[in-house]
């Protein structure tokens, strides 16, 4: 028989933000493997010693695909304060359709902004994709605002 579930885990609402954290985890790790199969074929090193390893100090440069595949900078600078909010709206007991409407909107809006940024999709794909996924992340924070301004 198998153990009682943790409180957390009857959580509908965090269940829901586990998925779709787990989810832009994982396409981040995608890209981190994107990012380094275009190092190794554009021959392009962020480092000295991973250019001597791969051919020659030559190779310690950057090279605008590799750039372009680092859109993992800009997730870490949004997924992070996602991961925060999320966890924390999460415990707020919010209504769990209105929650599983936030946690998808932003995910699907970083997905659609990494393959705008890889893609190199048209103007202004990525820019609305970033400013739709902003979109739950403020009402969100809002929201914890909201409910912590009597603790302050």
């Amino acid at each position: 028989r198998a153990a009682p579930s943790p409180k957390m885990m009857e959580n509908t609402v965090f269940m829901s933000f586990m998925f779709y954290s787990t989810i832009l985890i994982l396409k981040m790790y995608v890209i981190a493997i994107i990012t380094g199969q275009v190092r190794l074929r554009k021959k392009a090193f962020a480092n000295p010693e991973d250019a001597l390893r791969n051919g020659g100090l030559q190779y310690y440069r950057e090279d605008p695909d590799v750039e372009r595949c680092r859109a993992h900078r800009n997730d870490m600078e949004n997924i992070f304060p996602f991961l925060f909010l999320g966890a924390i709206y999460s415990l707020l007991d919010p209504s769990p359709a209105v929650a599983r409407i936030h946690f998808f909107i932003f995910c699907v809006g970083r997905i659609v902004h990494t393959i705008a940024y890889l893609l190199r999709l048209k103007a202004p794909t990525r820019s609305v994709a970033y400013g739709v996924a902003q979109l739950p992340c403020f009402s969100m924070a809002l929201q914890i605002l909201l409910a912590t301004t009597p603790y302050w």
